[in-house]
């Protein structure tokens, strides 16, 4: 009877699956499943080759959570998908990148030329603000869709002037010859990673989303500690030495997960008063159609779950 009874139970449940594209600010849950420092009965890392594949993957429902840019996780919202913001794991402050050409001229040399860059909110916004700088918008270029991994043979073909890219690709562009253009430290608070969960998946799984959180704060207290050790890991994935990885993450502030907390809470919370010029530059870029309604964005609850059980008694 017992036996039969065993047989007649629920299935366990499959793993919760992260997405990630290639981006060196996510390496840290890469790391913690390279050390084991997860538990792969609950949590799957799966890694995708670009931003939109993860994007597309997430919509589809293929993906639990997502590694993702606050102006993606404020896409989704605003598509009507039920997402939460459970974590901001990193800052770009020098990460996200234009390379090319360094073309003679005043500040509008851009005029005219063609600049490639992934069908992204995030190519557009950065894009957007480096022809700012020079007196020129969208209108004045001509802008030319391409995944991030065809970027450099691009340039090297003569194809487009410039890309709108980020690390570690961008040291591989500069390793080639081209120049850094414009960067992220030029539009600080704008360029934050955040993890985020379905809701559904908050509701009903929460334990899975707390050993997600588990698995980043353990990654990147490894990372941390011991940076070099860490590069010997993740770096052969990158096609970057130990060396130039260390160079390129230099390019990122790292949130704590007590920073992190504290970015996520409030009235209003960091994240909303930072957000703000991302939010509205959205929308005047045509790609929010509604206002952003933080509070609905937000859970705080696995990472306050997290604080609590790190707590000595």
């Amino acid at each position: 009877m017992l036996a039969l009874l065993v047989g007649c139970g629920q299935p366990p449940l499959a793993p919760l699956t992260v997405g990630l594209n290639p981006w060196v600010g996510y390496d840290p849950l890469v790391l913690a499943r390279e050390r084991g420092l997860l538990d792969p009965a609950r949590v799957k890392v799966v890694e995708l080759s670009t931003h939109a594949e993860s994007f597309r993957h997430f919509r589809n429902g293929l993906l639990d959570a997502l590694a993702i840019t606050l102006d993606q996780a404020l896409q989704l919202a605003d598509d009507g998908l039920d997402v939460k913001i459970i974590a901001v794991l990193d800052e770009s402050a020098g990460a996200d990148v234009v390379m090319g050409l360094d073309l003679p001229g005043a500040a509008d040399r851009w005029r005219g030329q063609r600049i490639a860059l992934e069908p992204s909110t995030l190519g557009r916004l950065m894009l957007s603000r480096m022809l700012e700088s020079g007196g020129l918008s969208l209108a004045d270029v001509t802008t030319v869709p391409l995944e991030a991994s065809q970027h450099l043979a691009a340039l090297q073909a003569e194809r487009v002037a410039a890309v709108v890219t980020y690390e570690p690709l961008a040291t591989q562009m500069r390793n080639a010859g081209f120049a850094r253009l414009f960067d992220s430290r030029q539009m600080p608070g704008e360029i934050v990673d955040v993890l985020v969960v379905r809701g559904d998946v908050l509701t009903h799984r929460p334990a899975d989303v707390d050993a997600l959180l588990g698995a980043w704060n353990a990654g990147l207290t490894a990372y941390l500690t011991d940076p070099a050790a860490a590069a010997v890991v993740l770096a052969p994935g990158t096609e970057l030495t130990v060396e130039q990885y260390l160079l390129t993450q230099s390019g990122l502030h790292y949130l704590a997960a007590a920073e992190s907390l504290a970015f996520l809470s409030g009235s209003p919370a960091p994240i909303k008063r930072h957000g703000g010029r991302l939010a509205a530059s959205l929308v005047e870029l045509g790609l929010l159609k509604n206002p952003v309604r933080w509070a609905d964005l937000i859970d705080t609850a696995p990472a306050a779950r997290a604080g609590l059980a790190g707590v000595a008694p």
